[in-house]
């Protein structure tokens, strides 16, 4: 009587050899449709296990969904975009039109107050040399134009943190001296500051809101340095025409 052979050890297969020859041979379900409505794969969000089928059905919805979510954020960003280009395009024109250095910084403040809610504004600027003192000194300026003085410019640039531009807190104390014009917020809001230079020094923009949020420390700096590069170029304008019409 001859002995029993000993059943041979099952194999199993190892998934990633499987998976990497499917990967290879995609057009192995071609003809065997009914082997894909067989396979069982476990559902995301419900307990037990659904077809194949039902599974790729649950997975293309939600991309769509996903692919809809994107092109919505899309389509958002775009018309804000649009927005503030149309915002910025109107104060650039509306402080194009300025004729005298405080046309321009009431125009700035106008335009910012409304178009961008912009609470204040301080536009302290170097004075000019005494010799150079004309019906327009700095005795005749008006808010939100101020003349630099020493406790202004130490406030502005430990604000400015060495940096050309920022975006940053502003405490009470510190918004009752360089806004003294404006109402100041409970606690401390927030402001855009940046240096305003052609050729040289000639001061600092100051922007700020009541909210603490508005103007964050996160937040891009590059429309501040923007309208600080054409406001400096303004003032370069009002500057010569004024010197022309002397």
């Amino acid at each position: 009587m001859s002995r029993a052979q000993a059943p041979e050890p099952r194999q199993t297969l190892d998934p990633d050899r499987v998976a990497e020859w499917l990967a290879q041979h995609t057009d192995f379900f071609v003809g065997r449709e009914g082997l894909l409505q067989q396979l069982k794969v476990p559902h995301p969000h419900i307990p037990g296990a659904v077809s194949l089928l039902e599974r790729l059905v649950h997975d293309l919805r939600h991309r769509a969904e996903d692919a809809e979510w994107r092109l919505e954020n899309l389509l958002e960003s775009a018309r804000y975009n649009e927005a503030q280009y149309r915002r910025t395009r109107e104060l650039v024109l509306g402080l194009i039109e300025a004729e005298s250095a405080d046309a321009l910084a009431e125009a700035l403040s106008t335009q910012l107050a409304e178009r961008f809610r912009t609470q204040g504004i301080g536009l302290w600027l170097d004075a000019p040399p005494a010799c150079h003192a004309t019906p327009h000194d700095t005795n005749a300026w008006q808010p939100p134009r101020f003349a630099l003085t020493d406790d202004a410019r130490r406030r502005l640039e430990l604000l400015l943190n060495e940096q050309t531009s920022r975006c940053t807190t502003l405490n009470r104390e510190d918004w009752e001296a360089l806004l003294p014009h404006c109402t100041p917020p409970r606690e401390s809001g927030s402001c855009a500051i940046t240096r305003l230079t052609q050729g040289e020094s000639l001061g600092f923009l100051l922007l700020a809101s009541h909210d603490g949020e508005h103007f964050r420390a996160t937040l891009d700096t590059l429309f501040t340095e923007y309208l600080g590069e054409v406001v400096s170029r303004l003032l370069r304008r009002t500057e010569v025409t004024h010197a022309g019409r002397g």
